[in-house]
């Protein structure tokens, strides 16, 4: 068996070509490789956006037992936590893990004051996002997320395969050359579940304390952190 590809060892050159014309855009073919490859090491950080729910289905084809993690900041919609629901039943075999901060609201408030993500929203997603998948990914080699290219200028170069320097491991990105049209029209084809606010002008749905209907029909993510100058929490940023 080939040596596993990890932070320490990653060079692109080991990676094998994946077929960017398929019917998946390669999509299904990443997820058989590294589902292969890493096994039980492999673990899908979903946010369950339209996004994550169709990687969710192309996963559960390839593994139906698969690890996934939702990073519960406890300030998700009731339309999110509902969703999970309906994707537990659609996929009972999946292991869907609601990872949550250490810190309560109660208790990050009393630390750092009411309504942390109005005042610092980088310090809040730090606490409720990155040190909870910091945590998670520490018993991984690589996780997978469902970056596309076309969603913004920070994601434009996203490979298959990534080095991610900001948790010291290896990022699998298997939607990257779908497109917004690309990643609806599986989801209807195939029945598939997703979150009602998609209907009401939430092409990409975070937090409900720093999300907002998107205003500019060209940027998919600008009704994140609105009036900040802030296009990420943090997970994506090496």
């Amino acid at each position: 068996m080939a040596a596993l590809i990890n932070y320490e060892n990653f060079n692109t050159g080991d990676f094998p070509v994946f077929p960017e014309g398929s019917e998946t855009k390669g999509a299904l073919e990443v997820l058989q490789w590294a589902n292969d490859h890493y096994g039980d090491k492999l673990i899908y950080a979903c946010s369950f956006g339209i996004e994550g729910i169709v990687l969710t289905d192309l996963l559960a084809k390839v593994n139906p037992s698969a690890k996934i993690v939702f990073l519960d900041t406890d300030v998700h919609f009731e339309e999110t936590y509902q969703l999970i629901e309906e994707v537990k039943k659609r996929y009972p075999k999946l292991l869907i893990e609601m990872k949550k901060p250490d810190l309560t609201l109660e208790e990050q408030a009393a630390k750092y004051g009411d309504e942390l993500w109005l005042r610092d929203s980088n310090k809040c997603c730090n606490i409720r996002k990155i040190v909870p998948l910091t945590d998670v990914l520490s018993s991984a080699t690589a996780w997978l997320s469902g970056l596309r290219r076309e969603q913004s200028e920070t994601r434009a170069k996203t490979e298959y395969i990534n080095k991610d320097n900001k948790f010291k491991s290896v990022k699998i990105c298997p939607l990257i050359h779908w497109t917004w049209k690309d990643v609806w029209r599986y989801a209807h084809k195939n029945g598939l579940p997703y979150n009602v606010l998609h209907d009401n002008g939430y092409p990409s749905i975070g937090c409900k304390t720093c999300t907002a209907p998107a205003f500019n029909a060209d940027d998919l993510r600008s009704g994140r952190w609105q009036g900040a100058q802030k296009t990420e929490c943090g997970l994506h940023l090496s």
